[in-house]
């Protein structure tokens, strides 16, 4: 394998160093950047195709503007690889996204030219405005503040209410609409298309820009005429632009579309647009995977292919087991399919997340009843509860912690009302890599507190089968949640016929003696094989499914607290609010005096990493399990290897 040089990416420590440079060196940086993230995420994977996309628009960035005094704003952060490789994290990029190291996304707390935390899309506009206004306020007025996000972020509705404000805001803020026609998978909706027509209307940017230029260009005479030539200037400004161009509409100065992999122009361009006043918006046009044939045809796949050989672009995938179990989201995409080819009332609803949540597979099959409505989480909800009102089942597949940014709609459209749509909430714990703004550990005590609401949690693939066909059972009548991790399957026969499960009612996985383990979700796999080690050392715990945290299994819950008094509570979500919160409720309620301890996610908030790293800093695997029966068990308590209780 040849070394990769590049000797001027070398020279750029910061961007106050790539200013240095002279425009004619630019294309070489950017050939170097490219070539960088390819060598360095060919080795340790990450985000690769949005990155590779935005390569010259991130060198024209940090070479037109003065950052960090100027403030960029990166939405999502997806695409800004190039720009922590620009601003002094080049040497730490070994390290992105593993455990204690630099974030797959921008950081306030990594370096300065991170004005923004971002992770989930569509925030930026409303970021920069922000801080736009503080600058304002502060007499700040040559600052500027640049959003850069895609054109799949901009479906959100909170991008659209970003805008409208920003229209009137009289700041210095320049929006950069990177428009690659992706977000994760296709982009959807009318405002793609809209998108398109625009890029591809060459003649109308031209007449545009002609015209507009003429009208600057007349001669004033008397006063009189000026203010019939200024009108007039102005009709014909506004014709032109009339039904053209919705950004115009919003009174946002509107530049484009331009080519986003010519550096050199988006250079001028953005120097240029540094002294006219007010909001602006550059319509950049890039192709996500620029640069790397493979990821340039198949965008999907290359949005986070792992790692790969950069040479034969062949991605790397784990040695398959024999009856390897499968994952969760793979479960749950063939079991949708299998239940609505016996109920035709079901359908499948997903914002974005068609791939990552296996929903395509009923849209491959069922396309008329598989919706995704693109990043667009509140309407995602509201349109599930719309659709249960007409007598349809929902299935409304959203990632834990982006169900977050529906919460309003999940009390004021569906709880208040008391629909059964079904949530099934991918991504529930914690997630790995991707870190703080994708943890999935708030759903189970944001919705415990909602009234007539079902809460549960399968411990492995069959579990989440039985779940699902319970959910859409004529007689449940209520909002009804199902949350499973990322991955981590359990179970290589998962294809078990499904069953009906009570709601409400636990599992007995087996009993035992002193010591009561109680699982919700998919940590009871860590609690059974927690027991299967203790049991070897002569300690033998008992072990409960709750399966259901609300309603909680009330009687199963009597049984333990009068049989066991040192009890243990574990879960894959925060301490606060979650199973252990609901037992110390219960055992208040009833008098109960018992010793408990719960494991789950601490109050703090978990950064990056794989997720038994994060398992093990959190104490809620398996030897955290051990350790914490241990440590319950007195010396008199502990049985002796010999010594085997006859319930067992």
């Amino acid at each position: 394998m040849k070394e990769l040089k590049t000797p001027l990416l070398d020279q750029i420590l910061l961007p106050a160093d790539l200013r240095e440079l002279h425009p004619s060196q630019l294309p070489r940086v950017c050939e170097e950047l490219r070539s960088f993230i390819i060598e360095t995420v060919s080795r340790n994977g990450g985000h690769f195709g949005a990155s590779l996309g935005t390569v010259e628009l991130t060198t024209a960035l940090h070479y037109a503007m003065d950052t960090p005094y100027d403030q960029l704003v990166w939405d999502v952060g997806h695409q800004a690889y190039g720009h922590k490789i620009l601003t002094g994290r080049r040497a730490l990029f070994e390290t992105n996204r593993k455990y204690k190291g630099i974030s797959g996304f921008p950081r306030r707390a990594e370096s300065i030219y991170d004005t923004f935390g971002t992770g989930h899309s569509s925030t930026s506009i409303s970021a920069a405005l922000g801080m736009a206004i503080a600058a304002r306020q502060k007499g700040e007025l040559n600052k500027q503040h640049i959003a850069v996000i895609g054109d799949g972020a901009l479906t959100a509705g909170m991008a659209f209410e970003a805008l409208n404000h920003a229209g009137v805001s009289d700041t210095n803020l320049i929006i950069i609409l990177n428009d690659n026609r992706m977000s994760i998978d296709s982009n959807v909706g009318a405002l793609t298309t809209y998108l398109t027509r625009l890029t591809l209307s060459k003649t109308y940017n031209k007449l545009r820009t002609q015209v507009s230029r003429a009208l600057d260009q007349l001669p004033f005479f008397e006063a009189s005429s000026r203010d019939i030539l200024s009108r007039a200037k102005s009709r014909v400004k506004n014709l032109m632009s009339e039904q053209a161009n919705f950004f115009e509409a919003l009174n946002l100065r509107y530049f484009g579309p331009v080519d986003g992999h010519d550096v050199l122009t988006l250079t001028d361009l953005l120097q240029s647009m540094r002294s006219i006043p007010g909001p602006k918006l550059l319509h950049v046009v890039t192709t996500k995977g620029k640069g790397y044939q493979p990821a340039e045809q198949e965008q999907t796949l290359w949005h986070f292919p792992g790692i790969f050989d950069k040479e034969t672009s062949k991605i790397h995938k784990p040695a398959v087991v024999s009856a390897q179990p499968p994952k969760y989201q793979d479960v749950f995409g063939h079991t949708i399919v299998e239940l609505a080819g016996s109920n035709e009332k079901i359908v499948g609803v997903t914002p974005a997340m068609l791939s990552g949540s296996s929903l395509k597979l009923m849209m491959e099959q069922m396309p008329d009843r598989t919706f995704d409505v693109g990043i667009c989480e509140q309407h995602a909800v509201t349109l599930s509860a719309g659709m249960a009102t007409q007598g349809m089942k929902v299935f409304c597949n959203i990632y834990s912690s982006f169900m977050q940014r529906g919460y309003d709609q999940l009390i004021h459209d569906v709880v208040l009302q008391k629909l059964p749509v079904i949530f099934c909430l991918d991504r529930g714990g914690l997630v790995g890599e991707d870190g703080a703004t994708h943890h999935g550990v708030f759903d189970i005590a944001y919705s415990r507190c909602l009234p007539g609401i079902i809460i549960s949690a399968p411990m492995n693939e069959a579990e989440l089968r039985n779940l699902m066909y319970t959910a859409q059972l004529p007689h449940i009548d209520q909002p009804f949640i199902i949350r499973y991790p990322r991955g981590q399957g359990v179970l290589p026969d998962w294809r078990r016929p499904m069953e009906q499960v009570e709601i409400g009612t636990g599992r007995i996985i087996r009993e035992g003696v002193d010591i009561a383990i109680l699982s919700f979700g998919h940590p009871g796999n860590f609690a059974s094989d927690a027991c299967d080690l203790l049991e070897k050392e002569g300690i033998y715990p008992a072990h409960f499914d709750m399966r259901f945290v609300k309603p909680i299994d009330e009687q199963l819950l009597h049984h333990v607290f009068k049989r066991y008094r040192k009890i243990i509570t574990i879960e894959d979500g925060s301490k606060i609010g979650g199973l252990g919160t609901a037992v110390l409720e219960f055992m208040a309620e009833y008098k109960y005096n018992a010793q408990v301890r719960i494991l789950g996610v601490p109050d703090r908030i978990i950064e990056h990493g794989k997720p038994q790293e994060l398992f093990q800093e959190c104490a809620y695997d398996v030897a955290a399990i051990v350790a914490t029966v241990n440590s319950m068990l007195s010396p008199k308590a502990v049985i002796s290897k010999s010594l085997k209780h006859e319930s067992i």
